[in-house]
């Protein structure tokens, strides 16, 4: 839980440092331009964090008419979020590269098998786990359907005269997404994994491999 709660943190942090970066203070204003938690932590994200292992942080608030390069400055703030995790995730892959710990894999072990294992087997996989949380997010995150970053991202390449189209097409990005989690979570086809999985594996592969 607490790795994924420094992932968000990080996450929704690196949104604001970007904004505010290219002259949008809302966020900050806010107290968002912060490494604590709760300044990033939604309540229902959180519970759910709680009850189910994943959730997610508040949305940062951004003011596109604050922000220098246009349409731009909008795909920045949104890429922030998912670079910063990508970045978290590489570096600390680097100890896992270099042969200093071990790469646990997917596999999740008893707090007792990590204490019996010894401290460097605790490390490793506490930070396998930390580099596995923060590529999933990235990854998740790119999706490009609203109200995740992957939306806003691909907004700054459309065209300006399909700009009204898309933004109306994003407004049911949320019922497709909650729609997409549902059958996954009802069924064995899992359309996330399918959609997630191939960008993850290579990701992890040049991470860690």
């Amino acid at each position: 839980m607490t790795a994924l709660v420094v992932a968000i943190t990080i996450h929704e942090f690196s949104h604001t440092l970007v904004a505010n970066g290219l002259g949008d203070s809302t966020a900050k204003n806010q107290g968002r331009l912060s490494l604590n938690p709760i300044r990033h932590l939604d309540p229902v994200g959180t519970v759910m964090i709680l009850m189910a292992g994943f959730g997610w942080g508040k949305p940062v608030p951004v003011n596109p008419h604050c922000l220098s390069h246009g349409s731009m400055g909008t795909t920045l703030v949104a890429a922030a979020g998912p670079l910063s995790n990508l970045t978290v995730a590489f570096l600390l892959a680097l100890p896992i590269k270099l042969g200093i710990l071990d790469f646990t894999g997917l596999q999740f072990y008893s707090m007792r098998d990590l204490i019996s294992g010894g401290p460097l087997d605790l490390v490793s996989a506490l930070i396998t786990l930390i580099i596995i949380l923060n590529l999933f997010l990235a990854v998740f995150n790119l999706i490009p359907l609203a109200p995740l970053d992957g939306s806003r991202i691909l907004e700054g390449f459309i065209p300006r005269e399909k700009s009204a189209s898309y933004v109306k097409i994003q407004q049911y990005g949320p019922v497709i997404l909650i729609g997409v989690i549902m059958i996954d979570y009802m069924s064995s086809f899992s359309i996330l994994g399918i959609v997630m999985s191939p960008v993850f594996e290579l990701l992890l592969t040049i991470a860690v491999g």
